[in-house]
């Protein structure tokens, strides 16, 4: 970013992309605030609908076509992809990598649904999916004055959390109205400002139809986050109600849901300039992150997951090529893995290129020279930075050990997190083995309703599960966590392996305990489970594991509490001084994984010096990358034929099928599968990745590069109707030519 003469212009300048103060084509906007913060420059760029029609509480809006994608008992916290209703019964278009797990789970070697698609050509064949759910935002409300009403200036940082915690709880509990509906309070701006979100959750989902991986992935790891593109990222399912159209679960007398509102679908196509809007549920984002926050990221915690999920591809990727059925098994932790690895790397890259570290400084600089001109000021915001500053030297020492925890340890081995889920067994039974001889007996019933649960889990994960793929990840990513880590903070299941009986050997420990272990042996489990025993789960070598890494990441959160608690107090107080510091601007809040809004044009753009990026793609692209020998660069040959026949039905423009295209819509994980939609609220694409060039956007966003990048919605279609017949499903859409 060029500097200007004065200072009072260079800030002015970067509060735009280093703490979220928005030109028009950057922020993820509370839908409530469409009306009051960005409609006028919507319609400035190309908007034709009403805020109303945007989001209503009362009528039927654009907001009630879009879904957040969850697992069971995820809602309303957390969504991992976002989906677009496209039909008046319920069909839901999502990105085919959101719909990866649910494809996978479903294939086998007898019915490769990842290889060879799947096309349901009329309701019946449409395949449940387990553990999927969808969740329609219902309304939100501002309740920033309720949630704070007992939370003073001189309370303690603990007091105000506690204050705030039951004022929220009550508030999402009376909103739920009894379970009907899923309910959380949300904080903005940094614990600043607090919003209800009210949700209607469905949790019967159908798998109606994806492409082969050969278009649904084409590009794979090598093309992932890069630009140009030719993926046709999509795949489709189905919300299922009760009788009465209520959520329900899965039945077969369960009917299509009858949606509030579903998207028409353009076939027009894209041009540049064009506006675009996309809607739906970003995870996480952290522009106003400090730069003692971005040091951490470039020197610490992002080369700790690259370092780690290295060793992880690199072990999976060994016997995925060697063996077509751990292919199958392994694909989608392969491919979730891989998808942030390339990530925080493309990250650091960027925190580098854009030098945030060094603009997020000198806004902080002036910050505190605006804080010290005025006494009040001085009083209430006088300490933040330098309690962050204190907050992070102290963060620094237990970061990295967790980072370990979660990418080596819980995201690692298999087994250790399956085993996480024999918990409450395993605490009922030493309840048991502790009591009375005369109390013993009342366990009984809770012990085997907990087997009974934990068996219901069996299958499912055994299903994708190699012994000898998690023994090598176990030795490999366990050794990397001992070497790396000071031994002061070590789980202390490591003074095993240093013991005579391992001498310090981690291939030994591991052949140890996947030998012994019940966790790693389907067969041995079921019969442990048919009847318990804490003196079998407790002599466990695998579960033993669990429990110290468990009592590990308890005393590592109990350093870092202390820790954060003045990094976030810091971080509070310095997001509400910024605001009061330039009170005139218009300011959005951090993605937390609620339904958001972001506005701006389809574009192209210029990555490097003399390298021009154009906004589309063709299907000749795909045919210039084929490459037979990489599985990632496959072309399947009725694509090829209907490509050299130019059969392109009428999804063609000008004689040419384009297949993605990008916009400067800001989005970020979360994000996927997101409605691209143009100024006549038409679905025009399906979002699914950002650029290379922009990987720190999720920090700081940079205009000039930032790009959103969407497969076209005619390419969709295409592949739909002329590739797999599904003719079906293009009869349910509302197609606008």
């Amino acid at each position: 970013m060029k500097r200007l003469i004065t200072i009072l212009a260079l800030v002015g300048l970067m509060f735009k992309g280093a703490y979220a103060v928005a030109p028009p084509d950057e922020g993820m906007w509370l839908v409530m605030f469409i009306g009051k913060y960005n409609y006028e420059e919507m319609k400035r760029l190309g908007l034709k609908l009403t805020a109303e029609q945007l989001y209503s509480i009362n009528n039927a809006s654009v907001k009630d076509a879009i879904v957040g994608l969850g697992n069971t008992g995820m809602a309303p916290e957390g969504y991992f992809c976002t989906g677009e209703i496209v039909s008046d019964k319920g069909l839901v278009l999502t990105n085919h990598h959101c719909g990866y797990d649910a494809i996978q789970t479903h294939s086998t070697l007898e019915h490769d649904y990842l290889t060879n698609g799947f096309w349901a050509k009329s309701m019946d064949q449409e395949l449940p999916v387990k553990d999927m759910t969808m969740s329609f935002l219902v309304r939100m409300d501002d309740v920033t004055a309720q949630v704070l009403e007992k939370v003073t200036d001189d309370m303690s940082d603990d007091d105000r959390q506690s204050a705030i915690d039951e004022a929220s709880a009550k508030i999402a509990k009376e909103a739920s109205e009894k379970g009907k509906y899923d309910a959380t309070v949300k904080s903005m701006f940094d614990n600043n400002e607090f919003y209800l979100f009210v949700y209607e959750t469905y949790s019967d989902i159908r798998l109606v139809g994806a492409p082969p991986s050969s278009i649904g992935k084409f590009g794979g790891d090598t093309d992932n986050w890069m630009w140009p593109r030719h993926t046709g990222d999509f795949s489709m399912f189905r919300i299922y109600t009760s009788p009465e159209g209520k959520p329900a679960t899965y039945n077969e007398k369960n009917i299509p849901l009858k949606p509030k509102h579903y998207l028409p679908v353009s076939i027009k196509g894209v041009q540049k300039d064009d506006f675009s809007m996309i809607f739906g549920f970003p995870g996480t984002t952290n522009r106003y992150l400090t730069s003692h926050g971005v040091d951490v990221q470039l020197k610490q915690s992002n080369p700790a997951v690259v370092k780690i999920r290295d060793k992880k591809l690199e072990i999976l990727r060994g016997y995925m090529d060697a063996d077509p059925k751990i292919k199958i098994q392994y694909a989608s932790k392969y491919a979730q893995t891989a998808n942030y690895w390339k990530y925080f790397i493309g990250q650091s890259k960027g925190l580098v290129r854009w030098d945030v570290y060094n603009e997020k400084k000198a806004i902080e600089d002036e910050f505190q020279k605006w804080v010290n001109a005025d006494p009040s000021r001085e009083k209430k915001y006088g300490k933040c930075l330098s309690d962050i500053d204190a907050g992070y030297k102290d963060y620094v020492k237990y970061n990295l050990s967790m980072q370990y925890l979660n990418e080596a340890v819980f995201q690692g081995p298999d087994y250790i997190y399956f085993s996480f889920g024999a918990f409450q067994l395993y605490g009922a039974l030493k309840q048991q083995a502790d009591a009375d001889k005369n109390e013993k007996a009342k366990y009984d019933g809770v012990i085997k309703n907990q087997a009974a649960a934990f068996e219901g889990k069996l299958a499912d994960f055994y299903k994708d599960y190699n012994k000898q793929v998690d023994k090598d990840q176990f030795i490999a990513l366990l050794e990397m966590y001992y070497n790396d880590i000071p031994e002061e903070q070590h789980p202390s299941i490591f003074k095993t392996v240093k013991g005579k009986k391992f001498k310090g050997s981690f291939k030994a420990w591991g052949e140890y305990v996947y030998a012994n272990s019940i966790f790693v042996d389907e067969a041995k489990l079921r019969a442990f489970l048919k009847a318990p025993s804490y003196k079998v789960i407790s002599a466990d070598p695998g579960f033993a594991v669990t429990l110290s890494m468990v009592d590990a990441i308890r005393s590592l959160y109990g350093d870092l509490s202390v820790v954060e608690e003045k990094i976030n107090n810091g971080s509070r107080l310095f997001v509400d001084g910024l605001r009061k510091m330039n009170p005139s601007r218009k300011y959005y809040p951090d993605a937390n994984s609620t339904l958001r809004m972001t506005y701006g044009t389809i574009q192209d753009y210029y990555p490097i010096d003399a390298v021009h990026y154009d906004f589309r793609t063709t299907l000749d692209g795909v045919m210039e990358k084929e490459d037979s020998t990489k599985d990632e660069f496959v072309v399947e040959k009725r694509l090829k034929e209907l490509w050299a026949a130019k059969d392109f039905g009428p999804y063609a423009e000008n004689g040419e099928l384009y297949v993605c295209f990008t916009s400067n819509n800001d989005i970020t994980g979360g994000n996927s599968g997101s409605p691209v939609i143009n100024g006549n609220g038409e679905l025009i694409g399906i979002a699914f990745d950002g650029n290379w060039e922009s990987m720190s956007g999720d920090i700081k966003y940079e205009a000039s590069v930032q790009r959103t990048i969407s497969v076209d919605i005619r390419y969709v279609l295409f592949v739909i109707d002329k590739y797999a017949g599904a003719t079906n499903l293009i009869e349910e859409m509302k197609i606008v030519k």
